[in-house]
């Protein structure tokens, strides 16, 4: 008796680690029925490819060829928790339970709280988000942690997903110490600024308007991957005055994809600090490269240009060389 009690936990232990389907049975899964998305034969245009890292780039769920108009139907039975437009297109999270699936760009046609069958229509195909209009992207996540939409909805009810196959295992160990490694820079970069008191260095801020968008790790709304949000946001309308918030030399103007019209200015040694502040998707600049100016003269004015989703203006701070949160210092 003993030894088949021995030889039952040996089975067991090998099954744990080789993630044989009596354990995949413990993973999250779709109550079923489970169906695609979309009506009609359905055609992957852009594959699940999770990032190294939490706030790293990547594909977190699947794009779906589609076109604007078309019906979007919930992918299992569930509630809906989430129904409006987020970031300039629309949104809808039907939570399943264990698990939660969103629909984007989506023009919601049902409430939160509304109980959906599969197969249901929850919207229609909206503009907006990196599809545009041609394509529906569709995530599915337990808490923080993205999933494989289409291991889940392929396999239906009766089959879970192994969420890590026993030859993945040393890889995840790795990303994982690479992660805690990159927490823990992250971390210690903010530290490094912790004795600094704001707004005592004599900096104004460059235009009105209040936060929309804090330093820090954020989804980013058109790239929709998790990353760093390496400036501060202030909500402004374009064509509103953007002015230097210290006296310095502008050292650079240009354009970049992601930040579009974009200017540095050195302001040199201020309280025992090297200080550069960055200014990002202007409509246009008014001053060039080797200018020096005044706290409070014209630099340019707030647009939209390169990677943003309304007009505002994207401040950045370096000190000693080293990207900070600009609100530690202004």
């Amino acid at each position: 008796m003993r030894t088949r009690t021995v030889l039952a936990a040996i089975a067991l232990a090998t099954a744990v680690l080789l993630g044989t389907s009596a354990v995949a049975r413990a993973d999250p899964v779709l109550p079923g029925p489970t169906r695609w998305p979309l009506g009609g034969a359905v055609r992957i245009i852009a594959g699940f490819a999770p990032p190294d890292s939490s706030w790293g780039s990547g594909h977190r769920g699947v794009d779906l060829a589609a076109r604007r108009g078309q019906p979007v139907l919930a992918a299992a039975t569930g509630r809906v928790s989430f129904a409006r437009r987020l970031a300039g297109r629309g949104v809808v999270v039907v939570d399943h339970g264990s698990v939660r699936t969103t629909y984007e760009p989506v023009d919601p046609l049902v409430a939160v709280g509304e109980r959906v069958q599969s197969g249901t229509v929850i919207g229609r195909i909206g503009s907006g988000g990196h599809c545009g209009g041609r394509c529906l992207h569709l995530g599915m996540k337990e808490g923080d942690r993205y999933l494989d939409p289409s291991l889940l909805i392929a396999g239906g009810a009766d089959t879970a997903l192994r969420l890590m196959p026993a030859s993945q295992v040393a890889i995840a160990r790795q990303r994982a110490v690479t992660r805690a490694r990159q927490a823990a820079a992250a971390g210690a970069l903010v530290a490094s600024f912790a004795n600094i008191t704001p707004g005592e260095h004599g900096f104004v801020r460059p235009v009105p308007g209040g936060i929309t968008s804090p330093f820090g790790m954020r989804f980013h709304p058109i790239l929709h991957v998790w990353k760093l949000h390496d400036g501060t946001d202030f909500g402004a309308s374009c064509g509103t005055p953007i002015r230097a918030p210290y006296a310095g030399r502008v050292a650079s103007v240009g354009f970049n994809r992601g930040y579009g019209n974009r200017l540095m200015l050195d302001h040199g040694s201020v309280d025992g600090h090297r200080v550069r502040t960055g200014f990002n998707h202007a409509t246009r600049y008014v001053v060039h490269a080797g200018t020096r100016v005044k706290r409070g003269q014209l630099l340019g004015y707030v647009g939209s240009t390169g990677y943003a989703t309304g007009c505002h203006l994207h401040l950045m701070l370096w000190l000693d060389g080293r990207l900070a949160n600009p609100m530690v210092w202004f």
